[in-house]
């Protein structure tokens, strides 16, 4: 669990559009302009960019995956995620509930009955899959930092404070959350992302475990010393940062977003469960997986927001309220919202690189049912149109997305 703590061989910086005007000619010296001045100052031995523009992509590799092999960065090279796995994990538990096989308003212990008697028994999915589940720290502790003994460690956990009342980003949090959501679908989480949630996604390159066929694209990343490391295994590891994909696939897992209509009916119900708003933390709006912020951003509002990886715990708290209450809507009118989702979703690639302190916010109220008929278990809350982070209610109804 110190992938934090080391700079991979490549990082991902993918843009999902230009703002109007902005001169196709004029994408290449803008993403040279950052790419090649970043890999210098981070001592970077490979890059893979991937820029997708009204339907069209662009690719630009920088450097090698590998130091001693000099194999040059391609867009089917390998490279760790980190922490952009957690949309994965969303997405994955959110197609298990269009499939009818959980709720976010779900106690853990339903598919987990070592948690009962623990104070998580009656803790909502929703809880772990938006960090409310009542403080569970950013990672496992080293004694407890093993399949085996992940739940012994849940089971003596104390919270810190009711759940539903604090935001604290956790690993061991939404990790337990996708572990659940594996086990709603009877089927170990690496196998039913790898077999089901990737390929219906259209992503042809993209591993958990990276096959022993396939490690031959896998960049090397390095320590700051220089010393070549991975991630390394751990409780929940695949859960919540375990991913392994190329650009090509990643820019697809975008698009995917920003326009799903050509998915399967559940998958595209799925990416709109993620796109839900929980919770207001100041600016941000938390789905699942996904921090939504208004336009126009700039990167060091999402990283005050956000934590590094290897900073000292914080016992600081911020004020956030759950998202209001209203009807919410499917994503219905695709081109207005995606205008707008462009302009954001590009920096999810720079999640982590924050301030660690402002990682534990305050939320004073749960999401109660009083969205009325639209949100039946009181799972959560849409949010209005003039609170959405898009502009607009982007929202699915939480009628739609019970099971039958």
């Amino acid at each position: 669990m110190q992938i934090a703590r080391s700079i991979l061989a490549g990082t991902f910086f993918l843009v999902c559009g230009t703002p109007v005007g902005f001169a196709q000619e004029r994408i290449e010296d803008t993403v040279n302009a950052v790419i090649q001045p970043l890999m210098k100052q981070q001592d970077i031995a490979g890059m893979a960019v991937a820029i997708t523009h009204n339907g069209q992509r662009q690719f630009f590799n920088y450097g090698v995956a590998a130091k001693d092999t000099k194999k040059p960065v391609t867009d089917q090279t390998l490279f760790e995620i980190g922490s952009v796995s957690k949309t994965f994990t969303a997405t994955l538990g959110a197609y298990a509930q269009a499939q009818g096989k959980l709720s976010l308003a779900d106690p853990a212990s339903r598919f987990a009955p070592e948690l009962r008697g623990s104070a998580l028994e009656g803790t909502r999915l929703l809880d772990l899959a938006t960090y409310t589940a009542g403080g569970l720290p950013l990672q496992f502790p080293e004694e407890a930092d093993h399949p085996d003994r992940m739940f012994n460690y849940y089971k003596t956990w104390k919270p810190l404070y009711p759940a539903s009342t604090q935001r604290l980003y956790s690993n061991p949090s939404i990790g337990l959350f996708g572990y659940l959501a594996a086990r709603s679908l009877g089927q170990p989480f690496d196998a039913v992302m790898e077999r089901t949630l990737m390929p219906g996604l259209g992503l042809k390159h993209s591993y958990v475990r990276v096959p022993q066929d396939q490690m031959g694209r896998y960049a090397q990343g390095y320590a700051k010393d220089g010393k070549p490391v991975r991630v390394g295994s751990g409780a929940l590891d695949s859960e919540a940062y375990g991913v392994k994909t190329s650009s090509t696939d990643l820019i697809r897992f975008v698009e995917a977003n920003l326009r799903p209509e050509k998915l399967d009916a559940e998958l595209k119900q799925a990416i709109a469960t993620t796109h839900t708003g929980f919770y207001k933390v100041g600016g941000m709006n938390q789905g699942l997986g996904w921090e939504f912020y208004p336009a126009p951003i700039h990167l060091g509002r999402p990283a005050r927001g956000q934590h590094t990886a290897d900073g000292p715990d914080s016992a600081k708290s911020r004020t956030a309220r759950p998202a209001s209450p209203g009807t919410g809507r499917r994503l219905d009118q695709q081109d207005r919202i995606h205008q707008r989702f462009r302009r954001i979703c590009g920096i999810r690639a720079w999640k982590g690189h924050g301030n660690r302190d402002a990682c534990q916010q305050e939320l004073p109220d749960r999401g109660t049912g009083e969205g009325g008929a639209s949100d039946p278990d009181g799972v959560g809350r849409s949010i209005k149109d003039d609170e959405s982070p898009c502009g607009e209610g982007i929202y699915p109804r939480w009628a739609a997305q019970q099971p039958s």
